[in-house]
Formats: structure tokens, C-alpha cells, sequence
């Protein structure tokens, strides 16, 4: 038989098909590989992407993503051959000195390129403290702190400034914020007690609204205890330190919280239930104990109440160095601790420095199986959860679209209104019938006195730039208050400003009233703890030299309630003022009745230390000034306002014109 001939055009037509056939395979194969490595698909359920990915994970990569280390450490090569799950800034620790967006932008997207980088491409989470504003950020907008937000039984207002905060972080490439603090302050001795909004856990819980503002509305379907981030302009938030980080022994910082299963539960926990129900990422352990018992060690706790009960489904992080503490004095046995915090429940460990340590220790336990894997694969699961729930596979790097909202004029008016409904009024005038606020705005002369009064950084307090806070005007961008009142005031109006004057310069000046400012200076942490409560020198003559000579207003600044019992009959009209933050308008809005008072103590103000601790429903209960008290204003006009060198011979003055008009009147009827 002669072979076939086939025509060219059918050679042409076969090789066409085997042509497609290979292509088709390709593509195939494409597809194939597209479904291979599925934990990098957004379509995929989040569950499927997340066992997708653990079953591509080594142990030693799987450990690494339980690390946290700061920024410092956090090379390129570090990140992409570690696979380091999370990176920090502590309090204070910035790029460079006044660091812009751009700069925080930069030194992010740097760390993050080395983590995708890695392996598998796993990105890094970065953290930072965001406590009242996105606070160590040059520029950015310091909110009231938490015991000034409590003041204002205001969870919409709170919740606003969730969502400012939250935007003003990722203008500078940031996704995650270790806030809100929800503890419950039982004793002002505490140094973090301006952390609380309230001794109530009532109000605590309340507060938690932040959490929305912060990460989003959690959709209606969502499961209990799932972690929300509502889109790029959200962040993950952290709700801490669980638990009983407020109760200690005299207030002293990580110190022991000696109370029952009951107390702790229905005075410590409820906050953690309403946060976790709103969808909060994470959760920070306390470094303080619980009847003796380190929380960072604590199973019970964490484990079983925060995880088994509470359902709680986001990742467990640790405080800074926190595991290091399980043991006194610290670091005394590091193996032990790592294993004793890991076997907690603690799934990411704030290192913050020598990791490698932790890595090698952890690695050590698992391997001998001290730890068992699946401890290690819950951790790891529930970080890899926070990160799909946040989009962080599909936006890792940050970008330029929000730089312009850093302190932008909007979120400057949202805590100017915080500030104002903050401040709570604790006495206005000597007697019911003459009240002095609101002041008057045009009167030839006012004083203005006191340490706080120009001082930018003693109004905004610890964890403002500097874990410790500031002094002075330099360090990022605000008003004062003694910038506010020359604002207020009318353009006639002459104020003078002598922040410590003595009495014959107050006597002399022929002043229509005075303003004094005074508190407590910055403070953050176990430095602010205070077994005393008393404000800064010269605060107490201050107040004594100005008010006897002059009616006086006096505004405290303080995270606390403080030492003022023996002052109070001296003063004219007395403003619990907490630690407003940059912007001293919201002071003058309601001193000059452009506003009223609407604020209410969120706790007890006592008369003297010896009282401590004293909380609402205590018996006995004597305080100063009880939880929910503040006197309240109505907005409008200043009424007229006369010296005390000038209101005899005003009085003289009445009492003329009315025996005069006694006269005429007397003449008239007579005919």
C-alpha cells in the first residue's frame, strides 16, 4: 500500500492542535499550580488558605511566626530567613526624631519586603501603641486619655476616635494597635490608671465601642470570638492586660491582684466579653498575677476562661519581655518561662530583642516534646487567622493614600469635642448663688498661672512621643491652654501669664479673675505609681497665692484624682481636667460657656490617701467628691464679672441708687 500523503494544510492543522494541546496543558498546569498554592488566593475560604498554608509551614518557621521583635532588630536578612511573624515599636521608639508618615512608610515597607521575601512570603504584622492617638507619632492627633474619655459616658464619641486613630495608623503604614486598655482602675495609686476609663466596669464595657471604631462593624453573621478588620483603613486591635492588671495590691504596678474566681470575674472580665463579641484581634496578657499566680503563666485564665469559655479566636500576645517575668527576679530561668507562657496559652511573645533565644528555647521544648506540636499549630492558626481577616496576603505593603489624615483638622476637632465633654465641673463659686463660670471673654485683665497652663506635654501626658511623656512645647504639634484662653478672650481682654507668681504680684495687678493650671507631671507605668497622690511643686502655692488674692478657676491636669481637699475652700471654681491631650480649645470651649459641662467623675475623688482603696458601692464610702458627680452648665453668654477689690464700692454703689429710688418713689405717692 502506498503511504498516505497528507496535504500541507493538514500537517499545518496538526501541529497547530498539538501546538494548543501543549498550551492547554500549560495552562492547565497553571491552574493546577493556582490551586496548589492556595493560601495565596483571596477567593479561597479563609479556613482553606490558612490549613493550606500550615501544611507548607516547617516547625521552625511555624515558631517564628509566634515572634514579635522590635523594629531595631528587624533587619531584611532577619525577616526573610527567619520568617519573623511580627514586628514593634515600643513607647518612643520611632524611625527618627519627628519621624514624617513618609518616614514611618519607609522603615515598614522595608521590614515588610524582607518577610515576602521569605519562603513562603508570609507577611509580617506591625504593632504599636496607640493609646490615645496614635501617640508617638510627631504630628498626630493625642486624644484625651482613657480616664478623660470614661468623663464623658460617651461610647459614640469613643468609637469615633477608634476610627480616627485607626486611620491616622495607617496613614503611617500601621495595622495593628495595642489598644484599647480596657482595665478597671479600683485604686488611683496605680500608675497606669489614666489607662481606665472607669473603677465601673459598667462603663468599661461601654467603652469597648472603640474596638468598632478601631477594626470595623463586625458583619451580622459573624461567629462569636472571630477577629474583624473592616478594610484598609482599619486596624487590628488589642484589648489588655487580662486580667486584673487594675486590682493590685495598693495600686502598685504588676503587682498581685488578691481577689476571688467571683470578683475577679464580675469586676476584671466583663470588658473582655463585650470586646470579644465586637470582634477584638488580639489580647494582651498582664504582667500582674492573680493570688499569687503570674497571668502570663496562668492556663486557667487564658486558656481556659479567655479561649474555652469566651470563645476567643483571635491570637494571645504577650506583654513587652512579659514571659521574662514569670520568674523572680526576671529571666531567672528563661527555658521555663518560655514554657510556662507557650503552655498558658500565650501565642505570640513580645521578645523584643534576642529572639533568637526564644526560638532556640521554644524549638528545644517542642523537640523533646515538653510542648506538643499542637500547641504550636493553634498559635500559629490563630495568627495566620488575624492576618487573612485583616487582608494583610493581599495589601502588605503600606502606601501614600492616607499620609494627608496624620493630624489632619478633622480628627484636631474630634478631640477638642472630647476634651470639652471630658472636663468635669467640681465646683463653680463660694456659694449656689454666685456661681463663676462660664467666665466672662472681655474684662481689662486676667491672670494666668500655673506649671500646666503653657505646657504642652504635661497636658498630654505619659505615652505621648516618649514612653514617659514630655515636657515643654517642642516635641510635636498642639495648643496649649494658655494659647487657648489668649484665643478665647476678647482682643481687649489683657492676659498675663506668670506660671509661678507670689502673692503681692497677684494682690497688685488689679487682675478681673485668674485661671490656675496644675497636676501631676508625665508619667507612664510603674513610675507613675504614687502612694501620696499630690501634685507637682508649685502647684499647691500656686493656687494658694492666686485664689486668696482673686477669684480664681482652677484646672487640674492629672491622670488621676489627686490631692485637693485642703484646697478647695479657697478656690472660686474647680475643672477635673484628666490629661486632655493637643488640643487646649477644649478647655477654653467650655471655661467661656461656648459649651457646657457635661462631664461625670468615672471615679471616686477622695479626701485623703488614707481612704484608698475606695470605689463606689464601698462601705464605708466618704469621698470628696462621689463616682458620677459633676456640676452641669448650660452654653450661652458670660454674665459680668466684678473683682473682690471692686465689689464693696459696687455694693456701696447698689445700695445708693436703691435708698434714691425709695426716695422717689416715696415722693410720688404722696403726690
Amino acid at each position: 500500500m502506498w503511504p498516505r500523503v497528507q496535504p500541507p494544510g493538514v500537517k499545518m492543522s496538526r501541529f497547530l492542535v498539538l501546538v494548543l494541546g501543549v498550551l492547554s496543558m500549560c495552562w492547565w498546569a497553571a491552574i493546577v499550580g493556582a490551586e496548589y498554592v492556595r493560601y495565596k488566593d483571596p477567593e479561597q475560604p479563609v479556613g482553606a488558605r490558612i490549613r493550606d498554608l500550615m501544611g507548607r509551614m516547617t516547625p521552625e518557621e511555624k515558631i517564628a511566626q509566634m515572634a514579635q521583635i522590635d523594629w531595631s532588630v528587624a533587619t531584611f536578612d532577619i525577616m526573610r530567613d527567619f520568617s519573623i511573624g511580627s514586628v514593634l515599636s515600643g513607647g518612643g521608639s520611632t524611625p527618627r526624631p519627628e519621624a514624617s508618615a513618609q518616614d514611618w512608610i519607609d522603615m515598614i515597607n522595608g521590614i515588610q519586603n524582607g518577610s515576602l521575601s521569605s519562603r513562603l512570603g508570609i507577611p509580617m504584622i506591625y504593632g504599636i501603641d496607640a493609646v490615645h492617638g496614635h501617640n508617638n507619632v510627631y504630628n498626630a492627633t493625642i486624644f484625651p486619655h482613657n480616664i478623660g474619655l470614661g468623663a464623658t459616658r460617651d461610647p459614640d464619641l469613643v468609637k469615633r476616635i477608634g476610627a480616627a486613630t485607626a486611620i491616622e495608623a495607617r496613614a503611617t503604614g500601621i495595622p495593628y494597635v495595642f489598644a484599647p486598655c480596657i482595665a478597671v482602675c479600683r485604686d488611683p495609686r496605680w500608675g497606669r490608671c489614666y489607662e481606665s476609663y472607669s473603677e465601673d466596669h459598667k462603663i468599661v464595657e461601654e467603652m469597648t465601642d472603640i474596638i468598632i471604631g478601631l477594626q470595623g462593624e463586625i458583619p451580622a453573621k459573624s461567629r462569636k470570638g472571630v477577629p474583624f478588620v473592616g478594610g484598609k483603613n482599619k486596624v487590628a486591635a488589642c484589648a489588655k492586660h487580662f486580667a486584673g492588671d487594675g486590682g493590685t495590691f495598693k495600686g502598685i504596678n504588676e503587682n498581685n491582684t488578691v481577689i476571688d474566681r467571683h470578683g475577679l470575674l464580675s469586676i476584671h472580665t466583663p470588658a473582655y466579653s463585650d470586646s470579644i463579641i465586637k470582634g477584638v484581634s488580639t489580647v494582651m496578657v498582664s504582667y500582674s498575677s492573680w493570688n499569687g499566680v503570674k497571668m502570663h503563666a496562668s492556663h486557667e485564665l487564658i486558656t481556659g476562661f479567655l479561649k474555652d469559655t469566651l470563645k476567643f479566636k483571635g491570637f494571645v500576645i504577650s506583654d513587652w519581655e512579659g514571659i521574662d517575668r514569670i520568674t523572680l527576679p526576671p529571666r531567672a530561668n528563661y527555658t521555663y518561662s518560655v514554657q510556662a507562657g507557650i503552655l498558658a496559652g500565650i501565642d505570640m511573645v513580645m521578645i523584643p530583642y534576642n529572639f533568637s533565644e526564644f526560638i532556640n528555647d521554644l524549638t528545644y521544648l517542642v523537640t523533646n516534646n515538653v510542648i506538643p506540636m499542637d500547641r504550636i499549630n493553634d498559635a500559629v492558626e490563630r495568627i495566620l487567622l488575624v492576618k487573612f481577616s485583616m487582608g494583610l496576603f493581599e495589601n502588605p505593603l503600606a502606601d501614600l493614600t492616607l499620609v494627608d489624615k496624620l493630624g489632619s483638622q478633622a480628627h484636631r476637632n474630634l478631640a477638642r469635642e472630647a476634651v470639652r465633654k471630658s472636663l468635669v465641673l467640681l465646683k463653680n463659686g463660694k456659694n449656689e448663688t454666685d456661681p463663676l463660670l462660664p467666665l466672662p471673654k472681655k474684662v481689662p485683665k486676667i491672670l494666668v498661672a500655673g506649671t500646666h497652663a503653657d505646657n504642652l506635654g504635661y497636658q498630654c501626658g505619659g505615652w505621648t512621643i516618649q514612653w514617659q511623656g514630655f515636657s515643654g512645647n517642642s516635641y510635636t504639634r498642639g495648643t496649649t491652654i494658655l494659647a487657648a484662653i489668649k484665643a478665647a478672650v476678647d482682643p481687649s481682654t489683657e492676659v498675663i501669664y506668670n506660671e509661678n507668681p507670689d502673692g503681692n504680684f497677684v494682690e497688685s495687678g488689679k487682675f478681673s479673675y485668674a485661671i490656675v493650671v496644675a497636676g501631676e507631671p508625665p508619667y507612664a507605668e510603674s513610675q507613675g505609681d504614687s502612694m501620696n497622690l499630690t501634685m507637682v511643686d508649685p502647684g499647691p502655692s500656686v493656687i494658694n497665692n492666686v485664689c486668696e488674692a482673686v477669684k480664681c478657676v482652677v484646672v487640674i491636669i492629672s491622670g488621676r484624682p489627686i490631692v485637693i481637699e485642703p484646697y478647695v475652700s479657697s478656690i472660686d471654681a474647680l475643672v477635673a481636667a484628666w490629661l486632655p491631650g493637643t488640643e487646649g480649645q477644649g478647655v477654653t470651649d467650655v471655661l467661656y460657656g461656648d459649651y457646657g459641662f457635661t462631664g461625670e467623675l468615672p471615679r471616686t475623688w477622695f479626701k485623703t490617701v488614707d481612704q484608698l482603696p475606695m470605689n463606689v458601692g464601698d462601705s464605708p464610702y466618704d469621698p470628696l467628691f462621689p463616682f458620677g458627680f459633676g456640676l452641669k452648665t448650660q452654653a450661652g453668654p458670660s454674665k459680668t464679672l466684678v473683682s473682690r477689690e471692686t465689689s464693696a464700692s459696687s455694693g456701696g454703689m447698689l445700695s445708693m441708687l436703691i435708698v434714691v429710688a425709695s426716695v422717689i418713689l416715696s415722693l410720688y405717692l404722696t403726690g
